[in-house]
């Protein structure tokens, strides 16, 4: 059996292998190192047999994944201390997730943050015991047997199929697909940081648990300084910020559904007129498709039986109706409203479009998660022999939005859900095989997460890290071999004969709200001047002697599309420099006596105590030159 390594060198092994002793025929060193193996892409644990050949990593410290495994450990240790404390309590599940982990626990009692030191404590206890982990394969007749007392698991078991694993610490046993790291001597350095509700698989009629989330490093250095990194957060959260540079507001009139006042709304402006305007150079249509559409509609794209519990309906003239929830079917509305050649390909629709979804009012949080949203999608109906060059084009696309944030960014492949899905096993397995291929032939690193697709398609999703060091989960493209068929989509090939195109969802920002957010802490409310609802304000030294001059030059600088206002205020100077300072507008300019009597101005940039005096037509070609460059630093 071949495994490639990642400088390219082939190694041959045996089949049946474990990921530890494939390590071993690589480095001692290496093996000594190795917290886990990465097949193809897919994070395994190292004690897991290999059965099949292929792109082979080992995941040390060092590895981007290191933490992930790490962590997931920690989620088995915190159980662990819940049980010792609560033998009552009912585990759900416990995965890493960015950052940290978490466990999902049914308790007797309540908890609260005020038990997390008792928790702590006994989680310290089982560090310090040093168990080794240990992986096992059981039947399902086993793990029932293992898991008799906890129900949580017993269901889980039942939804599973082949062979089950579970790991062992101590006096503690996990049903768990791994990986897991060697000893939980590793887990030195944690700390519990939050405590949530969420209802068990997600499902809202199921019961509701008390999730615990948790963060670990492999050293105590680490955990300080990403704790320090969660108070800069903090101090950066979008809904202070919003409420400080007045540009949303929410209301408990409607939770969930936010309100954009005027600097906020000129914020969604730019955003919108930059992503029109982007995808207008890339050969799009902009369409807006209706908001309500029948319950028919929604049948036929599956979401009203996979969806539903989501969605607000209505009924008119005695028919059900829907508020979408997704742009999609509307979409390939306007694709059927006529009939299409294969020269016509590809054809790309992109729309900003009005969704609404009833998310649960617990998850409700900011513009993070609400429940009414625009989303920047776009459909692309392509040909077969498309699909690959389409997908690199819409790569470029991404990579360019990204940039012009400056946002870095990694992709995760999301493949089949277990259940739930629409659509053949092999259709997925095309499509899924696909994405690789378009990743892998342009030399674009990713990442697997296994059974995460849409249940219409295996997708790419982007991962963001903004200036906080937070990843968001923004830009998806979604291969879709599923929906077109459902819909009977046809054109005319190049035989005469009537086909079925494919279909590639996309959307960049995720929605205008989330990827707001987003922005907002990432710049921590100090935008690009380009996005900045205030660019300059002027304000006169003494509204007597320099207001005339300061209208003057006023209206100068907002003749030339420059947003721009006077702070004529009865208030002290440095009152109101610190002010706008505050509200981070990215140039302040000071008008006094020199700069009227020399026709000059004298400005200073957010964040920067240097004042620099220009003429004023100077000034306005720099303020332009920052606006169309769209660049970051001033």
């Amino acid at each position: 059996m071949e495994l490639t390594l990642k400088d390219g060198k082939k190694i041959e092994v045996d089949k049946g292998i474990t990921g530890l002793d494939a390590a071993k025929s690589i480095s001692t060193s290496l093996a000594q190192k190795c917290l886990a193996v990465k097949l193809n892409g897919e994070l395994i644990d190292y004690r897991e047999s290999l059965t099949d050949g292929g792109e082979f990593e080992v995941i040390t410290r060092d590895s981007p994944e290191a933490l992930r495994v790490l962590n997931h450990t920690c989620a088995h240790v915190l159980a662990q201390a819940i049980l010792h404390i609560y033998p009552e309590a009912q585990i759900a599940f416990g995965p890493a997730v960015d950052e940290g982990f978490y466990y999902d626990i049914e308790f007797k009692n309540p908890i609260s943050e005020k038990d997390f030191p008792a928790i702590e404590k006994e989680m310290h206890k089982i560090v310090d015991a040093g168990y080794p982990i240990e992986r096992k394969d059981v039947t399902h007749e086993e793990a029932k047997n293992i898991f008799k007392n906890q129900h949580f698991k017993l269901e889980h078991i039942d939804e599973l199929n082949g062979p089950l694993t579970i790991y062992t610490q101590g006096d503690f046993t996990d049903l768990c697909k791994g990986p897991h790291v060697k000893s939980v001597s590793l887990c030195k350095a944690f700390k519990l940081t939050s405590i949530a509700g969420a209802y068990f698989h997600g499902d809202k009629n199921n019961e509701q648990l008390t999730r615990i989330y948790g963060t670990c490093f492999f050293s105590q250095n680490d955990l300080n300084e990403y704790l320090k990194l969660v108070e800069e957060r903090k101090k950066a959260d979008h809904r202070l910020l919003g409420k400080q540079l007045n540009l949303f507001m929410l209301s408990e009139y409607g939770p969930g559904f936010p309100f954009w006042l005027n600097d906020g709304l000129i914020l969604r402006r730019e955003l919108e007129n930059y992503w029109i305007k982007l995808h207008i150079k890339n050969g799009y249509q902009i369409i807006d498709t209706p908001i309500i559409l029948s319950r028919e509609l929604w049948e036929i794209s599956g979401h009203w039986g996979h969806y539903n519990g989501n969605m607000y309906t209505t009924k008119i003239d005695d028919k059900d109706f829907a508020i979408k929830p997704m742009n999609c079917p509307g979409g390939i509305l306007v694709y059927k409203n006529q009939p299409h050649s294969y020269k016509e390909f590809p054809i790309r629709i992109g729309e900003l479009g009005h969704v609404h979804r009833h998310e649960a009012s617990g998850a409700l949080n900011g513009l993070f998660r609400v429940r009414s949203f625009t989303q920047d999608d776009a459909h692309c109906f392509v040909r077969g022999d498309q699909i690959q060059s389409e997908i690199e084009i819409l790569l470029k696309i991404f990579d360019e939005v990204y940039k012009t944030f400056n946002l870095p960014y990694y992709i995760v492949l999301s493949t089949r859900p277990e259940e739930g899905y629409i659509g053949e096993i092999a259709t997925w397995d095309k499509a899924e095989s696909i994405l690789r291929k378009c990743l892998e032939q342009n030399n674009i690193p990713y990442q697997i997460n296994p059974g995460d697709g849409a249940f219409y398609g295996p997708k790419l999703d982007f991962k963001l890290h903004d200036s906080l060091g937070r990843v968001w989960q923004c830009g998806t493209i979604q291969l879709d071999m599923n929906l077109p068929r459902r819909f009977h989509c046809e054109y005319v090939d190049a035989n005469g004969q009537k086909v079925e195109p494919f279909m590639l969802h996309r959307a960049i920002f995720g929605s205008l709200e989330r990827f707001t957010g987003i922005l907002i802490e990432h710049f921590k409310g100090a935008f690009p001047t380009w996005l900045s609802p205030k660019q300059v304000v002027i304000i006169p030294v003494n509204n007597t002697a320099h207001l005339s001059y300061s209208q003057k030059i006023n209206e100068i600088i907002s003749n030339s599309d420059i947003r721009c206002q006077i702070d004529d205020r009865d208030e002290k100077l440095g009152y109101k420099i610190h002010d706008w300072q505050t509200k981070k507008v990215p140039y302040t300019l000071v008008i006094g006596d020199n700069e009227v009597n020399d026709n000059t101005i004298t400005y200073r940039i957010y964040g920067k105590r240097e004042q620099i005096t220009v003429p004023i037509d100077s000034f306005v070609e720099m303020v332009h030159k920052d606006i169309d460059s769209k660049q970051i630093e001033r």
